[in-house]
């Protein structure tokens, strides 16, 4: 078993547990990346409440700086004029023309942040700009970082939480935990949710991860962890639930087919990759 995998199921108890909000020194910067695509109705209020929550945390303790990327998925709806109208400070918006997937959005923004600051000290999230998992979890992913000094990953997890899937249809939790349970064994993974949308790295490591990585679409979690798993990554698990749900744009009848091709193809090539 790989040392990463020992990590998360080490830190489950610490984490299940909330954490111990001890003294300790906190992370210097973390920087907040949210995909958007066509978010006109929702993403100026998600900036809203993500820079207070951003600056509310920074206050108690939990980062000494933060920012917020919001990367452009190629909208075609406006969503990106609205965040540059905004005019908020510590905001600011990459992107690209064209659409290419989350996994494009998240890997652009994540790039660019880690580029500039390139710090162990430095820890990088991205969540989705529906807040589907609440405000809350920056604080905790933090603070999980300022006392973890030795992990490198942590990740969001339904199944630690008991109400992690409280706002799904029974057929939604159903696919969701399959679909998690399938990639457990393609992959090889001893982690509880591979596919939360929830997820933090310090910044030399998602470099080393996000550089490598080829996947624009959804399946892109997958190809992040195959990586970390190449690369000896140490990675801990957070339980978290989904708060704010809405309707997936993943189509079971299209993108399952579709992303079982894409996890085959994916580990083969990163089992070639040269480290």
């Amino acid at each position: 078993m790989h040392a990463y995998f020992r990590t998360a199921l080490r830190l489950r108890s610490f984490v299940a547990l909330g954490g111990k909000r001890q003294d300790m020194n906190s992370i210097n910067k973390l920087t907040l990346c949210i995909p958007m695509y066509n978010e006109s109705s929702i993403i100026a209020d998600t900036v809203k409440t993500l820079t207070a929550a951003l600056e509310k945390y920074c206050e108690g303790g939990a980062y000494r700086r933060w920012e917020l990327i919001v990367s452009d998925d190629g909208s075609t709806d406006g969503s990106a004029d609205i965040v540059r109208s905004l005019g908020q400070s510590g905001v600011r918006i990459c992107g690209y023309e064209h659409n290419r997937g989350k996994g494009c959005a998240v890997r652009t923004a994540m790039l660019e942040a880690s580029r500039e600051d390139g710090s162990p000290e430095h820890v990088i999230m991205f969540t989705d700009a529906d807040l589907a998992y609440g405000t809350e979890v920056i604080d905790r992913f933090a603070r999980a970082f300022a006392q973890h000094r030795d992990t490198d990953i942590f990740i969001g997890s339904r199944n630690l939480s008991g109400d992690g899937y409280e706002s799904y249809t029974f057929i939604r939790r159903i696919a969701s935990k399959a679909y998690i349970r399938l990639l457990c064994i393609v992959g090889g993974f001893k982690l509880s949710d591979s596919q939360c949308g929830c997820k933090a790295f310090r910044a030399p490591t998602a470099e080393q991860i996000f550089s490598r990585m080829e996947t624009d679409g959804f399946a892109f979690d997958f190809e992040a962890l195959l990586l970390a798993g190449r690369l000896g990554s140490r990675i801990g698990e957070i339980p978290v639930s989904v708060i704010n749900h809405r309707e997936s744009k993943i189509r079971l009848g299209r993108d399952v087919f579709k992303m079982a091709h894409d996890l085959f193809k994916m580990k083969r090539r990163v089992s070639k990759i040269k480290l």
